[in-house]
């Protein structure tokens, strides 16, 4: 286990910036802002640690990328900012995401109001489900793991037809298994920056995904024509539990992250966090830290306050599995606002 550790000084120039335009910028901030940021510099933080490592196969260990501070994210001539007229996030359904209709509707509004309370001064809304079929999509069936697989790439240029007047951005999420190309085994997810779209599988986040039980596994793909998409009209879907909607949560808010231009955190425990693999996004906290909140509230405007009292009612159902790091946040943000 290796802990990644900077000092007072690199942090809080990563979170304030040396830049005098930027510096007053977050002067402006009123104290109770200020006081819960600054937290991302003290040694003695109880709601901000370091990033923790623990094994080689983990993200910043195996792609090593430049860490983005305040100013580089702020002066970024490439990002993409919400303005009045495109001041929305759609979700886009691809498929059940439950065993049922009425399962697949409620796990979706869960997942559109907690990014109301994450992306907080957006407006999350939902597109009308379709089916695979409507994509036209190309499918397969994994070699290795024998699940069905859907091509990402072909579904960004769909949602990218699809994207409405008002959107900041479009996310399919789908609980069918992602592949971006033949030679590759799979994929969480995949986005376009540039067009604003991205799509998210939550399939591997189902607790009997890697077991020999998994119900998913298919030995052979009976296709009459390319148009033929019957095999998905019963394809499995796992039992959606709170875990699971925890990862897709993290998934979600995390990539919709990127679209904003926020590229993975190499300061402190964070949700930005690179992850290889799932035992990695698990360690991930809910949230940002402060430098990466600071990114996100300089991108669309919102009071801290405001965004923590919303949240807090959305992460109400994670603390039975320990992971009280939010709540925490959460009320000593609101006792100093």
């Amino acid at each position: 286990m290796q802990t990644v550790r900077h000092s007072e000084h690199t942090l809080r120039t990563a979170l304030i910036s040396k830049n005098p335009a930027l510096v007053s910028q977050y002067e402006k901030l009123d104290a109770g802002e200020k006081r819960l940021m600054d937290k991302a510099f003290r040694p003695d933080s109880d709601l901000f640690g370091p990033i923790t490592l623990h094994s080689q196969s983990d993200w910043i260990t195996s792609h090593p990328e430049a860490p983005q501070d305040f100013e580089e994210f702020f002066n970024d001539p490439y990002r993409k900012t919400p303005s009045p007229q495109k001041h929305s996030i759609y979700i886009q359904c691809i498929g059940l995401l439950g065993n049922t209709r009425s399962i697949s509707e409620e796990y979706v509004k869960w997942l559109k109001g907690y990014c109301e309370a994450f992306f907080y001064g957006l407006t999350v809304k939902l597109l009308e489900p379709v089916p695979v079929s409507a994509t036209r999509c190309s499918f397969r069936i994994n070699d290795n793991t024998q699940n069905l697989q859907i091509h990402a790439g072909q579904i960004l240029k769909f949602l990218k037809k699809k994207k409405p007047e008002d959107a900041f951005c479009v996310v399919g999420i789908t609980m069918i298994d992602l592949y971006p190309r033949d030679s590759w085994n799979f994929v969480f997810g995949q986005a376009s920056l540039t067009d604003g779209v991205g799509i998210f599988s939550f399939a591997r986040y189902g607790s009997d995904f890697y077991s020999s039980h998994y119900e998913g596994k298919l030995k052979k793909l009976q296709k009459k024509s390319s148009s033929d998409y019957s095999v998905f009209d019963n394809y499995y879907v796992p039992e959606v539990t709170s875990v699971l909607l925890l990862r897709s949560c993290k998934t979600l808010t995390h990539e919709i992250g990127h679209i904003f231009g926020l590229r993975h955190c190499q300061w402190l425990a964070c949700l930005m966090q690179g992850s290889n693999h799932l035992e990695e996004a698990d360690q991930r906290p809910l949230d940002l830290c402060p430098i990466c909140l600071r990114k996100l509230q300089s991108a669309i405007g919102f009071h801290l306050k405001d965004r923590y009292k919303l949240a807090c009612f959305w992460c109400v159902p994670f603390d039975k599995h320990g992971l009280t790091f939010m709540t925490i946040f959460i009320k000593w943000n609101i006792s100093v606002g």
